[in-house]
């Protein structure tokens, strides 16, 4: 639901002839942010901050078969600049409602083009319309995006990690944090990307901005290019001609694009191509502009969607022990895990890869060590249900009977993977399968896809997106090649700008830097236990892995009620402090209780911890798992220290080892 209040209305209307005339600008509500639109042989805009231009003559345009760039020369018929507040209902996002205020400008172009802005006090936005294609096919051939930043400093890129196809990839990869002008210019970034505008302070830094997208719907995602120099410019992945399968998964691939970007039909809104503004590093995990911009909720009621932690048999490779049956693929193996589940109050466990055979196909079939109904069933009489794991382009071969046989049978929702594109094919594939389990109440986890573009607001059912340099990394990454720590303390900044994160957290073999190793059947974390616990509350997660395996977990039942205790969605989110690569301490209210927790890179780290967020005038209990004494040498060491009559004049005092964390708990006492 939106509510939308009109505080203010500003109308310019009029055919803009001369030159001198084509200079538009806009204001944010607040009056800091300024937008110079100028359409003249190109059509290019300039952004200032607190009259500092952070970026200059960005180039935009539109390319349309037969027509060329349609911003070029183009003549402004019209201008209109009106002044909105918005009150955003957010379900299962970090706040459940926030409120924004921006300022639009709709520019009219002559040809059957508008081009939209938002300026918010927080960043700049703008999108195409086509106004004049009516009942009309057309086909784009390209968009025009390239970005200048100002006294460019550090740019956070997170490069393809498929050189020869880089737009066919699980969107998976750290960021190469250096200096925009040293960044390679011969492969593709995906969004978000972060960088440094404004540097001229001795340490080198500035305001950040980050690039990022929303209500991306029938059209491809964007990519960038570095220019060597103080630039980027947009690449967008071409429209499929022909396909194939990898065998194992029966992984639909494209083997052979058109020449075009994107197929289209009548009037239409493009994507919004998001410029953030962050002045400060604990600004950006809670930026609100990809939700703000997305598409209102289609599926009206979201009472069916029930959030929370699951117990995952993929990461840990169904490593039961001491068990009198043989861990696996299996009914004896999925019993143990609703068992575990229900004793400990998680709402699911998924079936990962393995419950149909994959090189079928056929996600109607079960293998035959598999009883679904009865399994189904077992998971009901304790308050369990499933979720199942399948390919993308396999739910959508068989997509309605899927839904409705898995939907009658009680399942839960799908975890959907291997999409490993963003095609215009493959987001129109996205958005079927959304709409197809909305009608049939599966709650959907998108994993190997592309970052969020504001979908989880038009579809609340798709409860998680992948799209990070996740836990599973470690089964197979050395800690030379990824610093995982310092990654952690990284990508809250950036990628949860552009919504909530299926990281797979809960490792219980913690590993110090000296002795981490890749060990797939037995996986191990990088940095300690709290930094692993920690993730429960720093991520956007509402749906939660615990991806360890069940008698791990059992074998320390004071820490895992402790896990199996915390929500995975809140009232409200802070970021109280951190630095982008350094540390994140955040702090989440659920009701009257507090959550807070922290992470740091490989760097030891003492923080002082004000809790003046507290209620006034209340005492609260503090729950304080920390790293332990011998951390740094032993990662799984922690301790457990707690008090009473906490209120919001204390400050805590707090140590986190190398690749450290901690998770506080404050309870109000009655």
């Amino acid at each position: 639901m939106k509510k939308s209040i009109l505080t203010l209305l500003l109308i310019a209307t009029a055919a803009i002839a001369h030159a001198a005339d084509r200079t538009l600008q806009a204001t944010s509500p607040n009056g800091a942010i300024r937008v110079e639109l100028t359409a003249a042989e190109t059509m290019t805009f300039t952004i200032f901050d607190a009259d500092k231009v952070v970026s200059a003559n960005n180039c935009i345009g539109l390319n349309i078969r037969g027509k060329g760039d349609v911003t070029k020369n183009a003549k402004v018929v019209s201008a209109k600049t009106t002044h909105h507040t918005e009150t955003i209902d957010a379900p299962f996002y970090r706040n459940p409602q926030f409120t924004v205020a921006y300022t639009l400008l709709r520019v009219q172009l002559q040809n059957g083009i508008a081009i939209e802005w938002r300026i918010f006090d927080d960043g700049v936005a703008y999108r195409f319309v086509t106004t004049g294609y009516k009942n009309k096919e057309y086909i784009i051939d390209d968009e025009i995006a390239e970005f200048h930043f100002a006294n460019a400093g550090t740019a956070y890129l997170p490069y393809s990690t498929n050189y020869k196809k880089p737009q066919a990839m699980a969107f998976q990869a750290t960021y190469d944090a250096k200096p925009l002008a040293e960044q390679p210019t011969d492969n593709l970034a995906f969004l978000p990307a972060t960088f440094e505008v404004g540097v001229q302070a001795a340490n080198g830094e500035g305001t950040k901005l980050t690039l990022l997208e929303s209500d991306l719907e029938d059209y491809p995602g964007m990519f960038i290019r570095p220019q060597g120099n103080d630039a980027v410019k947009a690449w967008f992945s071409r429209y499929p001609k022909a396909f194939d399968h990898y065998a194992w998964r029966v992984q639909r691939y494209v083997t052979e694009t058109e020449d075009f970007i994107a197929r289209c039909h009548g009037n239409r809104t493009f994507p919004w191509r998001i410029l953030a503004i962050s002045h400060a590093d604990v600004e950006m995990p809670v930026s609100n502009l990809v939700y703000a911009l997305a598409a209102d909720n289609r599926i009206g009621d979201t009472s069916w969607i029930q959030p929370g932690l699951v117990a995952w048999d993929w990461w840990n490779d169904w490593g039961l022990s001491h068990v009198p049956f043989k861990a696996g693929i299996n009914q004896e193996t999925y019993k143990y895990y609703i068992d575990f589940a229900a004793q400990h109050h998680l709402p699911y466990i998924i079936l990962d890869e393995g419950w149909y055979e994959p090189k079928s196909g056929d996600m109607l079939t079960t293998i035959s060590d598999i009883q679904l109904p009865q399994l189904v069933e077992y998971g009901r009489q304790k308050g369990v249900r499933i979720i199942l794991w399948t390919v993308f382009n396999v739910l959508d071969d068989q997509l309605e009977e899927a839904c409705r046989k898995y939907a009658d049978m009680g399942i839960a929702g799908f975890k959907v993977d291997f999409l490993d594109r963003d095609d215009q094919l493959a987001v129109q594939m996205t958005y079927r399968i959304a709409e197809a389990c909305a009608k049939h109440h599966l709650l959907l986890d998108y994993h190997g896809v592309y970052p969020p573009k504001g979908m989880f607001r038009t579809f609340p059912h798709v409860i998680n997106f992948e799209s990070v340099f996740g836990m599973e990394e470690v089964k197979w990454t050395k800690h030379d090649e990824k610093d995982m720590p310092r990654y952690d303390v990284t990508f809250p900044f950036i990628r949860q700008q552009a919504g909530n994160t299926d990281f797979t957290p809960g490792g219980m073999r913690n590993a110090t830097r000296q002795d981490f190793q890749p060990v797939y059947n037995h996986p191990m974390t990088m940095g300690t236990r709290c930094h692993q616990l920690a993730m429960y509350i720093v991520h956007d997660s509402p749906l939660t892995m615990l991806a360890d395996s069940p008698t791990d977990y059992e074998r320390e039942p004071e820490y895992t009620n402790f896990l199996a205790s915390l929500p995975t969605v809140f009232d409200e989110t802070r970021i109280l402090q951190g630095k982008i690569g350094e540390y994140i301490i955040t702090a989440r209210r659920k009701g009257t209780d507090w959550y807070v927790a922290g992470q740091t890179n490989w760097d030891e780290r003492d923080i002082t911890l004000p809790l003046d967020f507290l209620t006034s005038a209340q005492a609260y209990t503090s729950v304080l798992f920390t790293d332990g004494i011998n951390a740094n040498k032993t990662a799984s060491d922690y301790q457990i220290i707690t008090a009473d009559n906490i209120t919001n004049t204390r400050t805590m005092n707090i140590h986190m080892a190398s690749g450290g964390g901690f998770l506080l708990k404050l309870t109000r006492n009655n």
